[in-house]
């Protein structure tokens, strides 16, 4: 299979954020905004669960809660079917290990990832569950230079080590994402990759005042049903290309038939086409 996707979590697998809906759901709203409003989210998280243990909130409470939170419609089944048909599945998200694994493993969908690449978390000898920054919080992080990435991670290293694995084992990436976060690593993707923003959604914001900084071809979509027609529309042509040995980077019009399934064939050069097969959704 010739394609590796990356995925964001909060907002792009997870209907919502994860942090909010523990910190809203366990009654610590009010104490989450006011340490939000003047240090570093990821530190106001950890902080909130101390006060979550001290009150005698447990692992168990925490993790009950995450299995109620609500996944993005259809993503289950988006997820699955990439993973059937062999397609490389990472995560890349400004959430936590023990959020992003208890909310998978709900879900039956932890396996089909081969990686995920949050801010660690742990459960210390009394049973706090603990969380830390992903990159250093006292050396400057984004490699692109921009304020868009928060200080304890900058998605743009994890892409550059993700593309160098991509690139050895010539697959193409495709990075869904919705936040500002999200816009440092998709800057960093070459013209023959793929970006899918969540229109309307911070990133989506961020690549409208100068798209053309953006290299990698731009799939938008707002919903769940939208991203699964149109990533999985995604995979089945790359691969088709890839079979074809068809030049891949001047077919734009890519782009048109993975947004529309309705559109049935490729124009792989002026003299050449050829028919896809209906996509399985």
């Amino acid at each position: 299979m010739a394609v590796m996707i990356v995925f964001d979590f909060d907002k792009t697998i997870l209907d919502c954020d994860s942090d909010n809906w523990v910190a809203d759901g366990l009654g610590f709203t009010k104490s989450f905004e006011e340490l939000t409003s003047t240090m570093p989210w990821n530190l106001a998280m950890d902080i909130v669960l101390g006060k979550m243990h001290s009150q005698g909130i447990t692992i168990e409470d925490i993790a009950d809660c995450l299995r109620k939170a609500p996944l993005i419609p259809h993503i289950a089944s988006t997820i699955k079917t990439a993973h059937s048909l062999g397609c490389e599945l990472r995560i890349v998200s400004d959430a936590n290990t023990f959020f992003i694994e208890t909310i998978l493993k709900h879900h039956d969908l932890l396996d089909c990832f081969s990686e995920i690449n949050t801010n660690p978390s742990i459960i210390d000898n009394q049973g706090r569950l603990r969380i830390f920054p992903c990159h250093d919080l006292t050396s400057p992080n984004c490699i692109s230079n921009l304020d868009s990435c928060p200080p304890n991670m900058c998605k743009g290293q994890i892409i550059e080590r993700i593309k160098a694995n991509a690139e050895e084992g010539k697959k193409k990436i495709i990075y869904l994402g919705d936040g500002k976060g999200d816009y440092c690593p998709m800057l960093r993707l070459k013209k023959e990759y793929f970006v899918m923003p969540r229109k309307d959604y911070p990133v989506w914001e961020l690549i409208c005042c100068n798209p053309s900084k953006i290299k990698a071809k731009i799939c938008e979509w707002s919903v769940g049903e939208e991203l699964e027609r149109t990533l999985l529309n995604l995979v089945r042509l790359i691969n088709f290309f890839e079979d074809h040995k068809a030049d891949f980077n001047n077919a734009d019009v890519v782009l048109s038939t993975a947004l529309d399934c309705k559109f049935q064939l490729v124009a792989l050069s002026p003299h050449k086409a050829f028919a896809l097969p209906p996509v399985p959704l």
